[in-house]
Order: C-alpha cells, then sequence, then structure tokens
C-alpha cells in the first residue's frame, strides 16, 4: 500500500476494481453464452471475485445484466453529452429538439441488435425477461439524460423536462419490439432504415403531442 493511501481508500479502490470486474466477466459471458447462459458461479470465477462478493455488488443477476445493458446503451448518453447546450433560456420546444436531435444522430441500431441478441428472442420467457432488462435499462438512461438536461438548463422546470426526456427515451422500449418483428434483429442498413422510419413517428408523435399541451397552456394562461 503506498505510504499515502488510507485504509479507507485502498478499500474503496479494491471495491471499485471488484464492480468493475464483475461487470466485464458478465458482458463478456453475455457475449458468448446470452444471458440464461451463465451461472453465479461462473460470473464469480470470471470475475476472480467470491460468490458472496458478487451478491455485495448487485442484488441478483438481472440488476448484472441491466448494468451491462445500459453500458451498453452508453453511447446515446455520451452523445447527449458531448452536444453544444442549447443558449439559456431556450424554450422547452428547443430543449425537446436538442434531445431528438441526439436521438437521431445516435446509431442505437448496433447496440439493441446486441441487446436483443444476448438477453434472447427464442421463447416467450425470453421476451418478457428482454423487455423487462430493456425497460429498467431505458430508464437509467433516461434518468441520466434528465440530470444532465437540468444541468444545462437549470432554469428548466423539473417535471416537465423529466416528462419530456421519459417519454422519447421510453418510447424506444416500444420502437424496439416493433423494429424487431420487422427486422428480425439483423443490424444491416436495411434494418436501419426501420429503425429511422420509426423513430421519425416517434417524434413527430411526441412532439404534436407536447405542441398541442403547450398551445392549450398557452391559451388558459
Amino acid at each position: 500500500m503506498p505510504p499515502s493511501e488510507r485504509p479507507s481508500d485502498r478499500r474503496a479502490r479494491i471495491r471499485e476494481g471488484h464492480h468493475r470486474a464483475i461487470i466485464d466477466a458478465a458482458a463478456s459471458l453475455l457475449g458468448a453464452k446470452g444471458a440464461d447462459g451463465f451461472t453465479v458461479e461462473e460470473l464469480a470465477r470470471r470475475a476472480e471475485v467470491s460468490r458472496r462478493t458478487v451478491f455485495n455488488h448487485f442484488g441478483s443477476v438481472d440488476d448484472i445484466v441491466i448494468t451491462v445493458c445500459t453500458e451498453v446503451l452508453g453511447d446515446l448518453v455520451e452523445t447527449f453529452e458531448s452536444r453544444p447546450s442549447a443558449p439559456a433560456g431556450t424554450s422547452d420546444a428547443g430543449v425537446f429538439d436538442e434531445l431528438a436531435e441526439a436521438l437521431r444522430s445516435t446509431d442505437l441500431v448496433a447496440p439493441i441488435a446486441y441487446l436483443t441478441r444476448v438477453l434472447g428472442t427464442s421463447d416467450n420467457d425470453s421476451s418478457q425477461r428482454r423487455a423487462v432488462v430493456l425497460l429498467r435499462a431505458f430508464t437509467e438512461v433516461s434518468e441520466r439524460i434528465a440530470a444532465e438536461m437540468l444541468r444545462r438548463h437549470p432554469e428548466a422546470d423539473e417535471l416537465t423536462t423529466r416528462l419530456l426526456v421519459s417519454s422519447l427515451i421510453g418510447g424506444l422500449v416500444v420502437l424496439h419490439t416493433h423494429w424487431l418483428a420487422a427486422t428480425g434483429g439483423s443490424a444491416d442498413t436495411a434494418s436501419r432504415a426501420v429503425w429511422d422510419e420509426l423513430l421519425d413517428q416517434l417524434i413527430r408523435q411526441t412532439r404534436d403531442g407536447y405542441a398541442s399541451t403547450a398551445s392549450l397552456g398557452a391559451h388558459t394562461s
């Protein structure tokens, strides 16, 4: 232990290392065997930790899988975070457009196709589990984007911002179902065209609904 490192810092560093090792091992096993293809014991061996350590960090295997899925979808958050902030005082509609453009400019087909494959498509149980895992993963992504949006626009109403973000990000889970039925989960040019069309429909319908609400508020204020 370095002379300047306190015992509490060392424990935190070890815990962080274990956490990262478990996630990395889970990602490797997911890619090789799918979500139902490995046990906690196998995960612990791959991560070089004990079974107890795995459950000290995560409540269940699904929690680990969701964390991996959230990281796979992290490009969406990074795309949004890397975009220039809209000017202070931007209207709600302008903030909506900021997020919509980030969705359009992020390649979501590749990570969603990967997640579809590793989460399974063979039976009803796999489909139900996939839907739950994707919903929870997208919910975490939504919360991160909402937090970033509020950081960029501290003057924005928190409830309105969170509703706006969740409407779009939550809609991606619905899009996935229609995209999978139309493409079989492939990640090629044709499936990207299907995704882009579905995404445009989501953005258009969400914007129209929001614009109607904003118009009603303007008339009643």
